[in-house]
Parts: structure tokens; sequence; C-alpha cells
């Protein structure tokens, strides 16, 4: 039997594939069987129905003590455009995105050297005070290691004090990709692959809910694609925290690695399908379309996808690396956007709970 029948079987089973099935999809050329093969796991997930958000994303500063091979965006603070914001300049930003219906702000930055931890905690009290219906998603599994390097304090205290200020929620950032040899070639000043574990391991045990990345078509190869997935199904397996995969294309452009191409359409396709047949028990799988470009994005919700990311506006650190992507969509162009792909469009919050269903 042709082994891409076996793995149909088993999805339609609503059974797991192996790491070793991993790999022959991975090695599949036959891209239109991997998204049929995907859409079985997400209709049995989510039906017809593709989600997205309003959200607004504020990136606080881009002074960073990690200087990382594949990012483009961090700083040194002398840097002639090195950026902080103070908290009025967060909070005119936040307003901006309150009147455009904003119902997530997310929240990520640099490991900036020289803020203090009540720099954090009072930019969440401020919007958490300003805008009480707003949800806050913010900081990296990277960034939650770095408070806790500052402050000294346990990490479960650390988190703690971030919820009690106004978090609710953790991007999936800063995961990149836990092969230890890749990732120490791209990213060897960040934390491992297992500290990013055992943080969202941490933060799911105290009560928060968050999304889970890879970065992806740098320096790694097939195996430590799967190798990610894996290690991330595990700790689904014990916790049930993540919310939604939102696999990365890396963008070479103004970073340290400047000799790769970026990820083509077919590429991007295969991994967003992959990850859908393979993380059996996340719910979402997220195109994030300021990466991959709103028609490829379009185009991946045949091929497992069921999450589009949302409104985004002002994203800075995608860009940084040579995105040509517009930085916002309208609500009515992600409409759009769904309904000719045969959708069914749904606002959400960041807990995917449902604002609105566009129904034709």
């Amino acid at each position: 039997m042709n082994p891409l029948d076996t793995i149909q079987e088993k999805v339609e089973g609503k059974e797991r594939i192996s790491p070793e099935e991993a790999r022959i999809l991975m090695e599949s050329k036959d891209l239109l069987r991997l998204g049929r093969i995907a859409s079985i796991r997400r209709e049995a997930k989510n039906g017809k129905r593709a989600y997205f958000i309003v959200n607004r994303h504020i990136n606080h500063t881009n002074i960073c003590v990690n200087r990382c091979r594949f990012c483009a965006f961090s700083r040194d603070p002398e840097a002639p455009d090195a950026y902080t914001m103070d908290l009025s300049q967060i909070l005119a930003r936040a307003e901006a995105g309150a009147v455009e219906g904003a119902s997530e702000f997310h929240i990520v930055g640099g490991l900036h050297p020289d803020l203090p931890f009540d720099y954090y905690l009072n930019l969440l009290a401020a919007l958490r005070d300003r805008f009480p219906k707003i949800h806050l998603q913010a900081f990296t599994a990277v960034e939650i290691d770095y408070f806790v390097q500052l402050t000294g304090r346990p990490l479960p205290e650390v988190l703690s004090a971030l919820k009690e200020a106004g978090l609710g929620s953790l991007p999936g950032g800063g995961a990149e990709i836990f092969d230890p040899t890749v990732r120490n070639a791209i990213c060897p000043e960040k934390i491992s692959g297992e500290r990013w574990l055992e943080i969202m391991e941490a933060v799911h045990k105290a009560g928060l809910k968050s999304n889970a990345t890879m970065l992806y078509g740098h320096l790694e190869d097939a195996g430590a694609r799967i190798d990610h997935m894996a290690r991330l199904r595990d700790l689904q397996d014990k916790t049930g925290g993540f919310q939604a995969f939102i696999p990365l294309a890396f963008h070479p452009e103004n970073t340290a690695i400047p000799d790769r191409e970026i990820t083509t359409g077919l590429e991007d396709l295969k991994v967003l399908a992959i990850a859908r047949i393979f993380l059996d028990n996340f719910d979402h799988i997220k195109a994030f379309w300021i990466m991959l470009g709103e028609k490829i994005a379009q185009v991946s919700l045949h091929f497992g996808v069921d999450d589009l990311d949302g409104t985004v506006v002002e994203e800075k650190i995608t860009h940084a690396a040579g995105a040509q992507t517009s930085e916002a969509l309208s609500k009515e162009m992600l409409v759009r956007m769904i309904r000719e792909a045969g959708m069914v469009p749904v606002e959400r919050d960041t807990l995917y709970r449902e604002i609105r269903r566009y129904e034709e």
C-alpha cells in the first residue's frame, strides 16, 4: 500500500502519525495529496470555520542583549535606530488599536539591558486599567526567562506577578528550532529549546494559555523540523496549554544568515499541511500572513490551516528582515480572503471564543 494511503487512513480514524510517517510526508512531492490529508484533520477539528482576530502589535523596544544571527530587528543601545517606548507612547499605540476595535494587544520586544522589571509590570497594569476588555498577549518564553534573571525570583513567582499585573496569555515566539546544533548556529545566546519548553510548561501550570512557533527555512533539515514538532506534541499531551501552532518562514534579508533563499510557496504549504497532520493534539494551525504573504496564507486554508492571525497593525520584526507584505490588513479583507477560499470567517478573541461569525 502507498504509505500516503496508510497515513490518510490514520487521519480519517483520528489516529496519531509517527515521526517516521512525518518524514515520509516531508519527502513526498504530492503537495495536493498532503493538502487533502491535512484538510481531513482540519475539518474534523474546525469544520469550515477559519478564524481571525482584530489585534494590534506593540514592539516596545528593539534593543536586545542577544544578537541572534537570524534576527534583523534587534539593535545595540547606541545604534542610531535603536528605540524604547515610554508608557505614553505605548498607550498611544494601544489607543489607536482600541479605536480600530482590537480585542488583543500583542506585545513582544528585545531583552533590554537597562529596563527594570517594574517597566513591564507597569506596562501591563496601565494597559489593563485603560483597556480592561482588551486581552494582553505578551512576552515570549525568552523574555520570561530574562525577567527571571533580572529579578532573581523563581519562575512561578515571576509569572504570578505578570499575571496579577494583567498578563492574559503568551505568544509562541522564541522557540525557533529546538535542535541544539542548529539552535547554537542561529542563536547561540538564546535560551535552549529545553528551557523554552520548561518555561511553557510552567506558564500552562500557572493557568495561562500560549501559542507555539517553529522558525524554518534557515539551517535546519527535515529531521530538525519533525523533532521540533514532536517535542511540542509531547508537551501538549502533558499540559494541553497550547492553542495554536504557527510555523514562521525565515526571512534572510538584513540578517547574519544572508546566503539563504526565502522559502517558496510550495515549501510553506507543505510545512503547514504536515504540521496539521502531525500535531493532532493542537486545535489550531495558524498561517502568519505577514511572513507568508496574503495569497499563500489564503491558499493555506486548503492545506490544514484554520487561522489567518489578524489585522496586526505596525509589525516591525519581520519587516526588518525584508518582508514585503503590508503591516496591516483590514477586517473586511480578511473576511473576503476567507470567504473566497470557501470557508466561514469567524472573528475570535485570543482564547478562540467566537465574537462574530460571518455567514453568507
